[in-house]
Parts: C-alpha cells; sequence; structure tokens
C-alpha cells in the first residue's frame, strides 16, 4: 500500500478526531477514543486487506466516488452525504458530553463497541468477495462488472449494506447518544432508499442481476427486505 493512502487514512483520522473532540469541547472522553480506536483500526485493517488480496479495488476506491454512468441521484446522494454524516458524528458528542442530553448505560455502551466490531468484520468479508465494490452506483464494463453471488451475496444481495445498518446503531450506542441513535434511524432510511434504487439500475443495467435477485431475495435483511 502506497504512502499515499497512509497520508490519506492519517488525514482522516485527524480529521474525525478533530470533530469529535471538538465538538466534545474535551479529549478526556475515553467513549470517544474507544470509537476513534475502533473505527481507525477498522477502516486501516480494511485497507490493508485489499490492499493485500485486491489492489485494484483498493484503486478504486482511493478515487473520487464519482464515474461515468453514474445516476444523477447517486452523485446527489453522495454530494449530501458529505454534509450528514459529518453533522451526525459531531451531535453525537454535542448531546453527551457537551450538553449531557443524554444517560446511557455503560452496558449498552459496550454493546455499541461490540457492535461496531462485528460490522467491521462483515465489511471486511464482503469486500474480500466483491471486487466491483466501488462507491458510486455504475455498471463497471471497463472492469468486466459480473454478478457475485458467493459468500454473503448468498444471503442478502447488498450486504455491504447490512453491515452499515449495524455500523449506524453501533456509534450512538458506544458514544452514548440517545439523539444520535434516533437521527441514525433517519440516515438507515436514507441507506434503505439507495439500496432500493441501486438495485433497481443493476436490474436494468448488469446481466445475469434479475436471475440472481429471484435466487436471493433479501435486499438488507433476510426474512425482512
Amino acid at each position: 500500500m502506497g504512502a499515499k493512502i497512509y497520508l490519506v487514512m492519517a488525514v482522516k483520522a485527524l480529521i474525525y478526531a478533530a470533530l469529535l473532540f471538538g465538538a466534545a469541547g474535551t479529549i478526556l472522553w475515553p467513549a470517544g477514543w474507544a470509537y476513534l480506536v475502533l473505527f481507525v483500526g477498522g477502516v486501516v485493517r480494511l485497507n490493508l486487506l485489499m490492499a493485500r488480496h485486491d489492489p485494484a479495488l483498493l484503486a478504486e476506491r482511493s478515487k473520487l466516488p464519482f464515474r461515468k454512468g453514474q445516476p444523477l441521484w447517486d452523485k446527489l446522494f453522495l454530494v449530501g452525504g458529505f454534509v450528514v454524516l459529518p453533522a451526525w458524528t459531531a451531535l453525537m458528542p454535542v448531546d453527551a458530553v457537551r450538553f449531557h442530553w443524554s444517560n446511557m448505560p455503560v452496558w449498552l455502551q459496550l454493546a455499541g463497541a461490540a457492535l461496531m466490531l462485528v460490522s467491521f468484520a462483515m465489511m471486511d468479508r464482503v469486500f474480500l468477495e466483491n471486487t466491483f465494490l466501488t462507491a458510486s452506483v455504475a455498471i463497471q464494463e471497463d472492469r468486466g462488472h459480473h454478478v457475485i453471488s458467493t459468500g454473503p451475496y448468498a444471503v442478502v444481495r447488498h450486504p455491504l449494506y447490512a453491515a452499515i445498518l449495524i455500523y449506524l446503531a453501533a456509534t450512538p450506542l458506544l458514544l452514548g447518544s440517545w439523539y444520535g441513535l434516533a437521527a441514525s434511524v433517519i440516515l438507515c432510511g436514507g441507506l434503505a432508499f439507495r439500496t432500493a434504487m441501486e438495485d433497481r439500475e443493476l436490474h436494468r443495467g448488469l446481466q445475469g442481476y434479475p436471475e440472481y435477485a429471484a435466487r436471493v431475495r433479501y435486499r438488507l435483511i433476510p426474512l425482512v427486505w
């Protein structure tokens, strides 16, 4: 993995740290440090896995998340995410630390930490399975895009989004923010929207996807949706 990737990850870690502890108004926040260690550790591990097993995917994901053939709705969705996700991240320390609006029991925060580990373990497995897992919704004809139906894709059609759902619940639990958890419900709704829209694009443009969708019925949650 090149020095550029390490530099990008270091900058992102500093931005997250500044956002969390700046919003909290203090660095004396154990839950914040626990989250930062788990999050940065998970991202670094994921990048190391891609560097070892799928450098082509790592190279693709290192580019800007906009590409030829990407529908306009997805570009707007990603731009909105650049605003909404930092705001959500800042809300939790403002709630739990700066103003102490929330009072969450420690056992729930520990459960949040465990769920974060589960979500990153799921992401690792998904990225190892699917070399076409770029940040944008687009048929990657230049990379020989085809249906992936093995591993977690034999259970649900969008296992990465399933892992992100767990992450969206785990983060506010670990950080001790009921307001963050309430906001996560809205974020999960947005993720469900993207899942449905991406599924539509794949039905339209990816050969073999309708047949795969007929075999694997559920998009995100087995036996539910």
